[in-house]
């Protein structure tokens, strides 16, 4: 694996009525986004809905992504509290050449580094071959990578611990590896991010600013003027004011109704607060459609 830099959207998980995940829209969903701007996509992170999607779900839409023209852009989130079912998702990843992941540390119980530590030693020793790039966001599973914690695994081990989605924020402004990808996990990081030397994001809200994530990106690296970032942190702003899966899904089902089926205890936003959405969206001249500045 290259280092991982650029636009990453943590995409969305596209289900039918019944609440089954509809493989074919979701693997469209990620392919429209990378058109749009995106250098890839992450499949299961939590914008994913990914704790309340089957394993043979998982499955079945890791088998369809090898049909995918994009297949050499996705990082395979696994969404798993037991480890057994984690090494065996993943060693199904890399049986269909797919072994790029991003992976959070279990949730609900309470542990520290060394236990972190002996997580992913065991998941890499059974999946040698994968490269992960650990998910850090303590609001959901409970814990906070220390850059103490990354520097031993990326020391124990260099090939296969290759980076960070900081969704946290105690990181990308301080932990500097060599060949070791740091990525904020919101556009208003992004510029920051960059000038402090981080890789890019991954983020759920690119699943609609990817165009003009990918031109703040693209302008940072060209090293031109900065035209569009005030305007993509203002719209992080708005989605901010809600629940990021709720705020999405209410969003985008203005195109599509089918974006409106969530795997409870999700939900759509309620109608106040979609209106709110919306109109404040509006203000700043951001459409549905386009997904980009009108």
């Amino acid at each position: 694996m290259n280092k991982i830099k650029g636009i990453y959207a943590a995409s969305m998980s596209i289900l039918d009525k019944n609440l089954a995940l509809n493989i074919n829209k979701t693997v469209q969903h990620a392919e429209k986004i990378i058109d749009q701007g995106c250098h890839g996509v992450a499949i299961f992170g939590s914008t994913g809905q990914s704790q309340l999607i089957s394993v043979s779900e998982k499955i079945g839409l890791l088998t369809k992504l090898t049909e995918s023209r994009h297949k050499d852009k996705y990082l395979i989130g696994t969404g798993l509290n037991s480890l057994s079912e984690t090494i065996n998702l993943m060693k199904i990843a890399s049986s269909l050449n797919f072994n790029n992941f991003l992976i959070m540390p279990p949730a609900y119980y309470k542990y520290g580094d060394k236990e972190v530590i002996e997580f992913y030693s065991r998941l890499i020793d059974s999946v040698p071959d994968s490269k992960i790039i650990l998910y850090n966001f303590e609001k959901l599973c409970g814990y906070k990578f220390s850059i103490s914690c990354i520097e031993e695994l990326v020391k124990k081990f260099p090939k296969q611990i290759v980076g960070v989605k900081d969704s946290s924020y105690n990181l990308y402004e301080k932990l500097k590896i060599d060949n070791f990808s740091v990525m904020p996990g919101s556009e208003l990081k992004l510029l920051k991010g960059l000038e402090l030397g981080c890789d890019g994001i991954i983020t759920a809200t690119c699943n609609v600013t990817a165009s003009i994530s990918r031109k703040v990106y693209d302008d940072f690296i060209k090293k031109q003027p900065q035209t569009v970032n005030e305007m993509l942190c203002n719209v992080r702003n708005v989605f901010d004011q809600f629940n990021l899966i709720s705020g999405l899904h209410s969003f985008m089902s203005d195109e599509d109704d089918i974006y409106k089926n969530l795997l409870p205890p999700l939900s759509l936003l309620i109608e106040k607060d979609k209106k709110k959405l919306i109109e404040e969206l509006n203000k700043l001249n951001f459409k549905l459609g386009s997904l980009k500045v009108a």
